[in-house]
């Protein structure tokens, strides 16, 4: 018996992660060009961000140092 489709991940713009963030959008586009962030590309050539891993950038980079 096939699988139902599985939910669609949410995907956050540039601009949704540089707010959480408070950096400038393109920081965001080069925190992707140096690894720190994958991004998936719309029909339209637009970067978008997987939620789950941006927020978990923001918990390592919020968390108190040890």
């Amino acid at each position: 018996m096939p699988q139902p489709p599985t939910p669609a991940r949410p995907l956050l713009t540039p601009a949704e992660v540089a707010q959480l963030f408070r950096v400038d959008p393109k920081t965001v586009s080069r925190w992707a060009k140096a690894g720190k962030l994958t991004s998936v590309r719309t029909l339209g050539g637009h970067r978008r961000y997987d939620a789950d891993e941006v927020d978990r950038l923001y918990a390592e980079l919020t968390s108190p140092a040890d």
